[in-house]
């Protein structure tokens, strides 16, 4: 009576408050005479356009952030540090855009392409002052899969005087170029789209491990790809599930006609260019700008070449023509989309996971913020636009970028200093490195790969902390090795997902118990300090509840409590039988013996009122002489709780049942409001299951129960 009364004083008090939405005669008469609302003033109109005008210029600040920062630019700070950092990395653009081009099975102008337009393009767009955009590994080595399986070198044999047939490179290299613009044209929509769409969030879905065990198979698919450059030998171009150990097969067997002069050129530019990057790393500190070895690689074995001629006394392959100058824009082929839509998704989700990881690694170490969805915008207009110049699809790449934070790069300014440096030799220097043997190209692919190699070390890792991530790391390894890099990354991601569905699957339940003198309720088998609250079990799920853990969830809960509760109801439905046909043949009796009396039927019937009246209205587990649970309430503690389905409201129902036959209560405590909305819509709630049984917190709960069991004629009250 007392609680009804405060919760009648209360919804007085939030009446008295609240607006109402019945006015009385007397305000609707003030509102009758009220004059008509007047035309929008000047001022109120100015101040629309400017709100309005602000919400524009935030906008084109958003897709255009250079128009932020680079009126804020300070000069004398950054500047001259931007320009080291900017020629630094051009410098290593050069070798690492020539040798990737080779990797993505193109002509090594593309590679000086891809390191100049979209290079130039992300000044506009990007938003991390570190990342140095451009060829990676990575991605190269799934362009090349790619332009391999769809363009082989056989597709273009030609028919020469002699019994040889030769392929025709010119038109191969044509062929190829179409293609992969196609593709990075079609790589750089699909991530614009998702950056528009806010779909930023879609990297989440590769997890750290799988990224990292990938990155490190997509590294063995390279050095198995160069390793054919290396020992100067011709294989075929296989792809498909298990063509990365089909080319290791053939090279095997072409081992006897390795070209020696390629082998030593490639060792020793592999010795050379591995010491000095060591030495880098070593003095970094004391050196002002990294040593170029690749760029000082290129120029002296370009310059051996050419002097000694290489390719004709000792049959050393050779880069061949590269063609000076920018080449206008050329429409990609439409007819490729359907054939590579996959793999360009692929593309545009590794190259994007790769980009914003670095990304955020600089920002949160030099304290500003990247914007993922714009990152995801920056990357795919540089796609975009870069496919129609004859570049591929780009990403970041770590060993750039770590140059241009160490050479004191601050801005994107470095990025616009480094695609000059590539210009320049784009129309002047490029033709110049004809005589570049490959096998020089090949070495500088195999070192740069040392970092990814590194990754290795997280076996370890992830053996101490965590052996589902490393089950991740390991099945993504070698899925990527036997499935190429397509088909394996999708079987990578799809493993990660069936992890979480696992985990989820297979929570950790357990009893809460109460640290005495506080409200403070924890894990009874973790904490001593933690009591359970006599006569009340507190249940916890690390896990949300859906279809597809549920029943795990109510078979738990059955279980922690202690007691058989499907026998015990069996055996109370038994009982009941049992009692039924007691009381048919009670009934059975007394008709017989009503029927044999020689009184009048007045006596027999109140003789049977009063039988009546003796039997009792419910049978209980005491009456039927079954064994009685050792607690009479249950509190299901929904904080881990973030959603629920169809499924998971019926199990619920069914567990409220199958308590209440057994004679104890179930309550449920902290769950979320959007839960409990879902609850609602699922007509969870019903005359048996009501918002009663509802608390803010575990507490909240015990206290209630406690304060019932003590005072059993206490009337209910919201608490929701």
């Amino acid at each position: 009576m007392q609680e009804s009364q405060v919760g009648m004083a209360a919804e007085m008090a939030l009446s008295n408050r609240a607006p109402r939405d019945v006015l009385s005669e007397a305000e609707l008469e003030e509102v009758a005479q009220r004059k008509p609302p007047t035309k929008p003033s000047l001022r109120g109109c100015l101040r629309k356009t400017r709100c309005s005008g602000s919400a524009a210029k935030s906008l084109l600040f958003r897709f255009l952030p250079f128009l932020y920062w680079l009126p804020r630019y300070p000069i004398k700070d950054w500047l001259l540090g931007d320009i080291t950092s900017g020629f630094s990395v051009g410098i290593m653009h050069l070798p690492q855009g020539l040798a990737y081009a080779l990797l993505a099975g193109l002509p090594p102008v593309t590679g000086l392409y891809s390191s100049f337009y979209p290079v130039f393009l992300y000044f506009f767009f990007g938003t991390s002052r570190h990342n140095s955009v451009g060829p990676f590994a990575v991605i190269s080595v799934m362009i090349g899969s790619l332009t391999e399986s769809m363009l082989p070198s056989e597709n273009f044999l030609e028919s020469t005087n002699s019994s040889n047939a030769t392929v025709n490179e010119a038109l191969r290299d044509a062929a190829r170029v179409e293609l992969v613009a196609t593709i990075t044209v079609l790589t750089g929509i699909f991530q614009v789209a998702l950056g528009l769409l806010q779909f930023g969030f879609v990297v989440t879905y590769l997890s750290d491990p799988l990224v990292r065990g990938y990155t490190t198979a997509a590294s063995v698919h390279v050095l198995v790809s160069q390793l054919k450059n290396v020992f100067g030998v011709s294989v075929g171009e296989f792809s498909g599930p298990l063509s990365m150990f089909v080319t290791v097969i053939e090279i095997c067997k072409k081992l006897p006609e390795t070209n020696v002069g390629t082998l030593v050129t490639a060792i020793i530019a592999m010795v050379a260019i591995f010491i000095v990057k060591e030495l880098n790393h070593k003095f970094a500190a004391k050196l002002p700008m990294p040593i170029p070895i690749e760029l000082v690689t290129i120029i002296v074995s370009t310059g051996i070449s050419y002097g000694v001629n290489l390719n004709d006394k000792f049959g050393i392959s050779v880069v061949g023509n590269i063609p000076s100058g920018l080449k206008p824009p050329v429409v990609p082929k439409f007819s490729y989309f359907g054939q590579v839509a996959g793999n360009a998704f692929a593309i545009a989700v590794v190259g994007y996971a790769i980009c914003i990881s670095l990304g955020k690694i600089f920002a949160l170490k030099h304290g500003y913020k990247v914007d993922s969805n714009q990152e995801l915008i920056a990357l795919g207009l540089c796609n975009f636009l870069g496919g129609f110049f004859q570049c591929f699809a780009i990403s970041c790449s770590m060993s750039r970028s770590l140059v241009q934070e160490s050479t004191g790069g601050n801005s994107q300014v470095a990025g616009v200093i480094a695609s000059l440096v590539i210009l320049v030799t784009i129309i002047k220097i490029g033709e110049l490195f004809y005589d570049l043997p490959k096998a020089i190209l090949a070495a500088i692919i195999i070192v740069n790969l040392k970092g990814m190699f590194k990754q290795f070390s997280d076996l370890s890792m992830l053996w101490k902390s965590n052996r589902v991530d490393l089950m991740v790391w390991i099945v993504t390894f070698v899925a990527t090795l036997i499935l190429n890099l397509d088909i394996g990354l999708a079987a990578s991601v799809g493993f990660g997902l069936l992890t979480v569905i696992f985990r989820t699957q297979l929570p950790h339940y357990s009893i809460l118990g109460r640290i005495s003198d506080t409200d403070v309720y924890r894990d009874v088998a973790e904490y001593e300090m933690a009591q359970e609250v006599p006569g009340v079990k507190i249940f916890r799920s690390s896990s949300t509840l859906y279809f597809a853990n549920v029943e795990l969830y109510a078979e738990a809960l059955k279980k922690k409590c202690g007691i058989n509760v499907d026998r015990l109801i069996g055996k109370k439905k038994k009982a009941l039988k049992k009692l039924k046909k007691q009381q048919k043949k009670v009934e059975k009796e007394k008709a017989k013996r009503k029927k044999n009396t020689e009184d009048g039927p007045g006596v027999a019937v109140i003789e049977l009122s009063e039988e009546e009246s003796s039997v009792p209205s419910e049978p209980t587990l005491r009456s039927l002489k079954l064994p009685q649970p050792s607690f009479h309430a249950i509190i299901l503690d929904f904080s881990s709780v973030s959603f629920v389905d169809t499924v998971s409201i019926k199990i619920l129902k069914n567990i409220f049942r199958d308590f209440r036959e057994i004679e104890v209560d179930i309550f449920i405590a902290s769950c979320p409001g959007p839960v409990l909305a879902q609850l609602e819509r699922g007509n969870f709630f019903s005359s048996t299951i009501t918002k009663y049984s509802f608390f803010p917190s575990v507490h909240d709960a015990v206290v209630h129960i406690n304060r019932e069991r003590h005072q059993p004629s206490a009337q209910p009250s919201t608490r929701m």
